[in-house]
């Protein structure tokens, strides 16, 4: 078995209760869910499944070259 690594994104849906979920790395893959980890859940397997149709034609695998970490940041302004 070979592993890859994929940065995500997962934002807040605007208009419903759920969340969006997408790889920068993988141009149309994404996947939604309602709490944070069904959207990871089901990016995984957007992923995959994406991934098993490149290869199933003979695509290369997109890779960053490096791994980028996002995160939610809080700071204080004075005034």
């Amino acid at each position: 078995m070979r592993f890859y690594t994929f940065e995500i994104v997962i934002e807040k849906e605007a208009e419903d209760e759920g969340y969006s979920a997408y790889s920068p790395t993988i141009p149309g893959c994404f996947s939604n869910g309602r709490t944070i980890e069904e959207a990871k859940r089901n990016i995984r397997e957007a992923i995959q499944q994406h991934l098993a149709t490149l290869l199933e034609r003979g695509q290369s695998v997109p890779q960053h070259e490096h791994l980028v970490h996002v995160e939610e940041l809080t700071v204080g302004i004075p005034g």
